[in-house]
């Protein structure tokens, strides 16, 4: 009898520390689940931005600011209002959904018995709704086409600068789930966080105005990051717009690393 030749062993599969199949799969079952909710989280996401853009752009520019720093005050506040459009589309929806999920829902739990660990849990969260939050962040950019902001290469940008920015902050939301008891802590994270940050961003007024302080303090702010990288898209961008894209990176892994960690600790220890 002649002798068979030996079949080569086929190759074993590498496993990555995160898997684009295991993320793909939990992103794809966050976006069947928002296609039965999209229509009340886009009306919010879209019209609170919208309202403070009306309420200030159109109300101060009308009776006591008509330009700053040489621009209409409309489009000054319109470009600004991106900023405020990532933060309530991202920080919100991740604190109050991933506290959700995990504590009345048991979702996580059920996903992390299928080949999903929670780093690859986590990042899915982030980048579903850092997606959603850049679509809803360019909202405010376009509406302030209509009071007479002209179009520029640079805006093309926007929506990629949304995106980091809003990653920062759903990890910044992921992290307060894990962390807070009871879910109505999250009014001492919103009042403490969320609220200064918005307030103290130049969306409405020029931070060159605060004092000495509070000009730091605000440096150290994403949302202002954002919201100089978007005037830059809308009016020219200057060499120190990098370093604030680098600050956003940096702030964006931070807290994408601090949120696997709390989860691991709420899910796993």
């Amino acid at each position: 009898m002649s002798a068979q030749p030996e079949t080569a062993p086929a190759p074993r599969r590498t496993m990555r520390r995160l898997e684009p199949a295991a993320i793909a799969g939990v992103m794809s079952r966050e976006v069947a689940n928002f296609r039965t909710y999209w229509r009340g989280t886009t009306f919010s996401s879209i019209l609170e931005p919208l309202v403070y853009l009306l309420a200030f752009g159109l109300g101060l520019s009308a009776t006591l600011v008509d330009e700053v720093e040489g621009v209409p005050y409309i489009q000054f506040v319109g470009t600004g209002m991106v900023a405020t459009a990532v933060i309530f589309s991202s920080a919100l929806p991740a604190m109050f959904g991933t506290f959700v999920k995990h504590r009345f829902q048991n979702t996580y739990e059920a996903i992390l018995a299928a080949p999903v660990d929670v780093e690859e849990l986590v990042s899915a969260e982030m980048l579903w709704i850092a997606t959603r939050s850049a679509v809803y962040g360019c909202v405010p950019l376009v509406v302030t086409f209509f009071w007479g902001l002209d179009p520029a290469w640079g805006m093309l940008l926007v929506p990629f600068f949304a995106f980091v920015t809003a990653l920062g902050f759903a990890g910044f939301g992921v992290a307060m789930a894990a962390t807070v008891a009871k879910i109505d802590q999250f009014n001492y994270v919103t009042a403490l966080f969320v609220t200064p940050l918005f307030l103290v961003a130049g969306t409405f007024f020029p931070i060159d105005g605060l004092p000495q302080f509070f000009q730091v303090i605000a440096q150290a702010n994403p949302l202002h990051q954002l919201v100089e990288l978007v005037r830059g898209g809308a009016f020219g961008f200057e060499w120190a717009d990098l370093g604030r894209f680098a600050f956003l990176v940096a702030f964006a892994v931070a807290t994408w690393r601090i949120a696997i960690r709390q989860m691991q600790k709420r899910l796993i220890d």
